[in-house]
This record gives structure tokens, sequence and C-alpha cells, in this order.
């Protein structure tokens, strides 16, 4: 039921249960509201108190081989999201980045297998997490764009087949 809900399955019949298609069109349209949440949080986070738990996370990308070990790197993001959450205290904003990152699950395997993908990220986050921790909110905003703007372009161009 919560898979139907969250749109990542579809029932064509009450019997049947299939996974839901995403496609390129999607994707664009999951990105854009992503840059908007992502932006907003990552300059309201970058006004907060909380500089020395994103210049820590700075640290923990700056020595993180994302190709390596993909699983640790996204447990990094993870870990990095719940403390980008908590700093920017918004209940409506952050519900909505959830509703946001279960159907970005789905996309993001499609760059884990691209290494030079994850070493750009591995470093767009770095920057992220250090202007959030100088509290600039205007890099942090604009390094989050970066990021996703990449993002977006390597999932696409690993949809139609290209590196």
């Amino acid at each position: 039921g919560r898979l139907l809900a969250d749109g990542l399955v579809v029932q064509p019949s009450p019997r049947l249960t299939v996974v839901s298609d995403i496609d390129a069109g999607d994707i664009r349209e999951l990105f854009e509201v992503r840059r908007a949440l992502e932006e907003t949080a990552a300059r309201l986070a970058a006004g907060g108190a909380e500089g020395a738990l994103f210049a820590a996370l700075a640290g923990e990308f700056a020595r993180t081989e994302a190709a390596a070990d993909p699983d640790a790197y996204y447990a990094l993001i993870a870990r990095f999201d719940e403390t980008l959450d908590a700093a920017v205290a918004n209940d409506y904003l952050t519900a909505a980045l959830k509703t946001v990152r279960t159907h970005l699950v789905r996309v993001r395997r499609l760059a884990r297998d691209n290494p030079a993908r994850l070493a750009a990220s591995v470093a767009e986050h770095r920057l992220i997490a250090s202007a959030v921790a100088a509290g600039d909110a205007e890099l942090a905003a604009h390094a989050t764009h970066v990021h996703l703007h990449n993002a977006l372009v390597a999932i696409l161009a690993s949809l139609e087949g290209t590196p």
C-alpha cells in the first residue's frame, strides 16, 4: 500500500502489482522539484549554528573513495541529508524532501556504476558541506545547483546509453 501511495508501483488489476515506469521526463520533473527544495535547504542550513557538523562532513567527503565503496558513499550522503534536514528545522520542507528522496533512490542507481560521476559527486558534496559550514548561503545553493545539474546530465546520459 505504501509503495502504491508513493507511486513506486501500479496496480493494473487487483491481483497484479508492478513497478511503475520512470522515463527521462519523469526524471527531469523530479529534478525540478529536487532543485527547488535542496537549494532552499542548503541556503537555510548555511544560516544555522551547525557549522562544525558540516565541516566534519566536508572532511569525510574529502577522504571518501566513492567508486571503491559506493555503499559507504551513499551512507555518507544519507548522513549529510539527515544533518541538512536537522539544520533546516522545517518539517514541511523535510517532508517534501523525503518524498523526493524516495523517488530518487530509483534513479540514483543509474549513476552508481560511473566512477567518474561518483568522484565528481564527492567533490560537489564536499563543496556544499564546506559552504554550509562557512555560513555562505549563496555558495551552498549554487554548489547544490551545480551538483544537481551534473547528476541529472549523468542520469539522462545513462538512460540513453552514453557515457
